[in-house]
């Protein structure tokens, strides 16, 4: 057997025709399988459509395929074509769309470290359709502490001393599709530390339990899962060496956050996408919501602003995953953090902008909610995102002598040059002041305070975001995303303003001149007269989404 890479594999993907085809399948799903009327009555009454998820799994509509390389059965689909599906299939429902993702990352430790036999065997069993995947990783006591897990797997040998097998004993919580899954990649501590195994339904001493009573995401499954003398052949240790289970799972963290900001933004909009006709039907004192700019300001454009954002931020990461040798685990993690909780406040104003009739079921707007909650929770919650940004991003900025960040000011220095209605400056301005600010908490031994690691994430999610944002304006170059660009930018000047002064003056034991001297170098009126205008442009885009006459 030969062992492959651990990187998930690079190429193109497919191309736009094709990715298409798969979109309108998804599209066709909603109308056939996945229907409105289906998708409430799941939630209701918290099944999982175990028939419906495996015919999407069967040869007549194949979706697995999407994420499946070629040399096994599948279409080779790279992050772009599986971040816009995925974000298609969120928007029908999102729990849905969890069992989907599920075997997609159930299958992910088989595509990064799996030999050519167990791919052969395992991905083609996933091609075929015969098989649901679960990924089992997570347990009740360690999280997302992937390094504190409990599952052992112990070596069985022969005479010899040839091992032949693994004896497995553990458990496993929150397990998406563990309670249906014909075979699960289980994370386990061997002698030479973590490693993936694949256990198949049915093998003695593994149990598959009931499925938890959720808050959201009642059409997917999550069930614990329990190991007890579980025996597996030595083939089913995922490559040939143990001990590198920990290094496939962080190296496909870009890539599996990622996904899970891809199923927010998909949720997000769907939430919009009920709220802005409902606000066009409603009359409210002689006038349609629509029309009065105080409501569509505050609970629609905002948000609306936030996912165009978010969108251009995943497609940026997803084409440098198609193209690029490097994991960008921080991405995925600013990614995921940025748009889910964007997605949940997207939804939670939703809600609001249909009164009474937000919270009631048939309108859908409150499935959404609920369901949404989740992204900020699953695959590392947004705290555990705000850690990995701010320390690597820290130690980033630090090594380079503050060239990361400079870059971002100066490749918007150049974008302002070519197109002046994007926002750019006011991005670079955000930059440099983030550098400053990260030398000041660095030097003043801030760092030790998570809530100033905090604060910097947020600093440094929204300038990155916002730098995809300013990039995609000025090569489209439309009114109406040069406006959404001048929104977002705004936005993020505001939030560096507050944050770099909570920073600065949140601690007491700092020299106040030195403070003061901080505070003046940020130029923060700058940052702030980036609000210049800001009411004009929602107005504008208020005008767009809404087809008001401006």
């Amino acid at each position: 057997m030969t062992e492959t890479g651990t990187h998930r594999p690079q190429g193109g993907g497919l191309d736009e025709e094709t990715r298409q085809m798969v979109v309108d399948t998804v599209h066709q799903l909603s109308q056939r399988l996945l229907t409105k009327q289906a998708v409430l009555e799941w939630d209701r009454d918290e099944i999982f459509p175990e028939e419906a998820v495996r015919e999407m799994l069967s040869p007549d509509v194949g979706l697995q395929l999407l994420f499946i390389p070629e040399a096994y059965g599948g279409m080779g689909g790279g992050a772009m074509d599986c971040c816009v599906v995925t974000r298609e299939m969120s928007k029908i429902c999102l729990g849905v769309g969890t069992a989907f993702f599920a075997i997609q990352l159930g299958s992910d430790p088989i595509i990064v470290g799996g030999t050519e036999a167990q791919k052969e065997k395992w991905l083609g069993a996933v091609a075929e359709g015969q098989s649901l995947v679960a990924y089992a990783v997570t347990e009740p006591e360690a999280g997302s502490n992937l390094a504190s897990l409990k599952t052992k797997a112990e070596p069985i040998t022969d005479d010899a001393g040839t091992i032949t097998g693994y004896k497995i004993n553990g458990s496993k919580q929150f397990i998406s599709t563990g309670g249906y899954a014909d075979f699960v990649t289980v994370l386990a501590h061997t002698p030479e530390g973590p490693t993936f195994f694949v256990v198949e339904k049915g093998t003695e001493g593994f149990k598959q339990h009931k499925g938890e009573e959720k808050h959201g995401i009642r059409a997917s499954n999550t069930s614990p899962l329990t190991f007890s003398d579980v025996v597996v052949p030595v083939e089913n240790m995922i490559g040939e060496t143990p001990g590198k289970g920990l290094k496939q799972a962080n190296q496909v963290f870009g890539y599996t956050r990622l996904m899970v900001a891809a199923m927010a933004l998909g949720a997000g909009e769907a939430a919009l996408e009920i709220a802005i006709p409902y606000a066009n039907e409603r009359v409210q004192f002689g006038s349609p919501l629509s029309e009065k700019k105080g409501y569509t300001n505050k609970l629609i454009v905002p948000h609306w602003v936030n996912m165009k954002a978010a969108a251009a931020y995943i497609e940026a990461i997803a084409r440098r995953l198609d193209t690029e040798d490097d994991d960008l685990q921080v991405e995925g993690s600013i990614a995921k953090l940025f748009t889910t909780e964007s997605a949940n406040r997207a939804a939670d104003d939703a809600m609001q902008a249909l009164g009474g009739y937000g919270y009631i079921t048939e309108f859908g707007v409150e499935k959404i909610k609920r369901d949404v909650k989740i992204t900020c929770i699953y695959e590392g919650t947004s705290e555990i995102q705000q850690n990995i940004i701010s320390t690597f991003r820290w130690k980033k900025t630090r090594k380079s002598k503050g060239a990361y960040y400079e870059t971002i000011a100066t490749d918007m220095d150049k974008c302002h040059g070519d197109c002046d209605q994007a926002g750019c400056q006011t991005i670079a301005a955000c930059a440099r002041a983030l550098n400053r600010t990260i030398d000041f908490a660095h030097v003043n031994r801030l760092t030790r305070h998570q809530q100033v690691m905090f604060a910097l994430s947020e600093m440094m999610t929204y300038v990155e975001v916002g730098h995809a944002m300013g990039l995609r304006a000025a090569s489209q170059a439309d009114d109406i995303t040069l406006a959404t660009a001048r929104v977002f930018a705004s936005t993020c000047a505001r939030l560096v303003a507050e944050k770099s002064r909570l920073i600065a003056w949140g601690s007491q034991g700092i020299d106040t001149a030195a403070v003061d001297d901080f505070v003046q170098s940020l130029d923060l009126t700058v940052l702030e007269g980036s609000v210049r205008g800001v009411i004009d442009d929602m107005d504008r885009i208020a005008d767009h989404i809404f087809e008001r006459a401006s």
